[in-house]
């Protein structure tokens, strides 16, 4: 397959695998029995929302779905719109698995009702052993996740160096994105 071929429409580009999201649930326990990562029992999915009808019914359906199978496990659901444009629905609960199965949940209506293209990623949020926060994102275009580490000091400022010992650590668990400009750090997270 040549570049031209994918120009001219003879062969199609694969989409990111959507399972790989769930890669995260192994992965958790590589970061808590050998790295002392905890999960600060937070996730979201990051969107842009679209003034639409059908698109407000669905994130409207979704979010009540995700509130009734929360309610079981004590998982909450809020969801917060940031000075980008892109909307946070944001979910809080002790167990990890919840937490990836709800996200998912969210993803699969978006691109099951031709919205697809409008998730720009999940983020999953740790603690790692000095209690310093690390954010798992997972880009959704791309089918991968990579590390953002704030730097210590509050600045929008990021700890690249930690970012790269964590891909190291975790690259043989999780599909880390290899184009590290493609490290998008995201200020701001509200979880």
């Amino acid at each position: 397959m040549g570049f031209l071929d994918v120009l001219t429409g003879k062969h199609k580009l694969a989409k990111p695998a959507p399972d790989r999201l769930f890669a995260v649930s192994t992965a958790y326990v590589t970061m808590q029995t050998g790295l002392g990562m905890n999960s600060r029992a937070s996730a979201a999915i990051v969107f842009q929302p679209l003034a639409t009808a059908d698109f407000d019914a669905i994130v409207r359906d979704m979010e009540e779905v995700v509130r009734a199978t929360a309610t079981d496990s004590g998982m909450t659901v809020t969801s917060t719109d940031d000075t980008y444009g892109f909307r946070w629905l944001v979910l809080r609960g002790s167990d990890f698995d919840d937490l990836v199965v709800g996200i998912n949940a969210v993803s699969s209506a978006l691109e099951a009702g031709g919205y697809g293209e409008r998730v720009l990623c999940a983020v999953f949020a740790f603690d790692d052993s000095r209690g310093r926060p690390v954010y798992w994102i997972y880009n959704y275009k791309r089918g991968s996740f990579y590390p953002f580490a704030p730097a210590p000091g509050g600045a929008e400022q990021r700890d690249n160096e930690r970012e790269l010992v964590l891909k190291a650590q975790i690259g043989k668990e999780l599909p880390v994105e290899q184009e590290l400009e493609r490290w998008f750090p995201l200020w701001g997270i509200p979880i």
